[in-house]
């Protein structure tokens, strides 16, 4: 069993020295940052070494890999973990067994940033990208927010970091319910698409949290005008200020005209008038990701022009649609994908930029509910999109095996087995990879979990496929 975050705990009025269990990935490392900004003194352990962890060292924190007892220290004051990590984590039972108040990531940013004007970005699906482009504008227009995203944001080369002014931009996690924890002026939804339905147990449940979220917001929401989930939504609220965004007609900020071949060119109308961008990241999605920047931007009371201006210098984050190498005309992209709407987009992107190529998806699905409850459905948008599909097992994450629950069950559900193939072994998967693949290709791993360890793998052996 995963540590389940118990978000009734109370966050004790100063952190003071600060332990974080995993402390490498991309949220945990954000904050440890901020932290070490705060003047925390920050220690931490991570299963490997990985750029994050040496970025924090770099900054002052003292950090161990792999888990165990001894690196907890003995004059922690608090401790932060993750819903990732084992009810067995050494460092966790320690923390308990001294009584050393244990909080949920989410509870140690929400001490972080309290007293912050904040935004909060939430939504089943482009919350990263979203984030990023209002921090991305935000500084083109000159005001200098503190931010926590959950990717690195490739202008930057950082996850969070603290600003001058009074903004706070923050990627906030619905998945079990710790958005809630912020106290937010500025509500984005980008929808609210069906997930995580393992933990809030049913549709109702999922998208009451999403009312309730909106509604606590002080100042505005912003919110999809498109996504049927978010419609919904949007009729129950109670708040007096609501912004809409999306392709509908009706939308308060409304874009049109989208033009997907390479770097995602729009229009958008807003109070009579019409602005118009190019961005630097392919993707029907990603204007419409545009559209609700906008709005928060607009929303707080920046020109239009100059928001859309800051919007379009956006250039991705980490782990979207991130190209990590090309061999022999083989180009390899990874992307964060894990969801079938997500999926969808990713790899309709890819159509955008291939050209005459194909499109190769090496899929890891992730969780093993998920997989149970969308293994149709990611088949048909896999084979909708793909040319040719890899399936490996599945990345479990927070959850313990169910039987019979692979990969296989969604290489089994396309109506062409003849271009999928689920390869358990990650070598084999990417030695099947290079020997389908051709000059002109995409290879796109896709997931969640830890998919992005296998490009090597797959750059490798393209490597040995054009020596043999």
């Amino acid at each position: 069993m995963t540590i389940k975050p118990d978000l009734s705990t109370a966050i004790p009025a100063d952190l003071g020295a600060v332990h974080f269990v995993g402390i490498g990935g991309s949220g945990m490392s954000g904050i440890a940052r901020l932290a070490l900004g705060a003047g925390h003194r920050v220690t931490g352990s991570d299963v490997r070494d990985s750029a994050n962890v040496q970025a924090l060292r770099d900054l002052g924190a003292t950090i161990a890999i792999g888990h165990a007892a001894e690196h907890l220290p003995d004059d922690v004051d608090t401790v932060v973990v993750t819903g990732a990590l084992w009810q067995d984590n050494p460092e966790y039972q320690l923390a308990l067994e001294r009584g050393v108040p244990v909080l949920h990531r989410s509870q140690a940013l929400a001490s972080v940033i309290a007293g912050q004007r904040l935004v909060s970005v939430a939504g089943a699906h482009g919350k990263t990208t979203s984030t990023g482009m209002i921090i991305t504008g935000l500084l083109a227009l000159g005001a200098d927010p503190s931010f926590v995203n959950g990717g690195v944001i490739e202008e930057l080369g950082v996850s969070s970091a603290s600003g001058e002014g009074e903004l706070f931009v923050v990627e906030a996690d619905e998945s079990d319910g710790s958005f809630l924890l912020y106290d937010t002026s500025v509500a984005l939804i980008t929808n609210v698409d069906p997930d995580h339905l393992d933990h809030y147990g049913s549709l109702e449940a999922f998208e009451q949290a999403f009312v309730d979220f909106a509604d606590r917001a002080d100042e505005f929401v912003v919110i999809s005008s498109d996504d049927p989930g978010a419609t919904r939504v949007r009729e129950r609220l109670s708040h007096e200020r609501v912004l809409t965004f999306g392709e509908a007609a009706d939308a308060t900020v409304r874009v049109h005209s989208i033009v997907t071949e390479g770097p995602v060119s729009f229009a958008i109308d807003h109070e009579g008038a019409t602005y118009e961008a190019t961005l630097r990241i392919p993707g029907r999605h990603n204007a419409i990701n545009a559209a609700g920047a906008f709005a928060v931007l607009v929303g707080l009371g920046f020109d239009p022009a100059a928001s859309l201006e800051g919007i379009a210098r956006f250039a991705g984050t980490g782990r979207r649609f991130e190209l990590h190498g090309v061999v022999d005309g083989v180009s390899v992209y990874d992307d964060y994908a894990h969801h079938p709407t997500e999926v969808a987009a990713a790899l309709s992107a890819a159509r955008t930029v291939v050209g005459d190529g194909r499109i190769i998806a090496v899929h890891q699905p992730h969780l093993y509910s998920r997989t149970r409850l969308f293994a149709k459905e990611f088949a048909e948008v896999l084979e909708q999109y793909a040319d040719e599909t890899v399936v490996l097992d599945v990345y479990g994450a927070r959850e313990d095996p169910e039987p019979g629950v692979t990969g296989a069950l969604v290489s089994e559900r396309f109506a062409h087995p003849e271009h999928v193939a689920f390869i358990a072994d990650w070598q084999d998967a990417a030695d099947h990879t290079a020997r389908i693949s051709r000059e002109g290709d995409f290879v796109i791993t896709l997931g969640c979990g830890d998919v992005y360890r296998i490009v090597p793998q797959i750059l490798g052996s393209l490597e040995r496929e054009r020596d043999a």
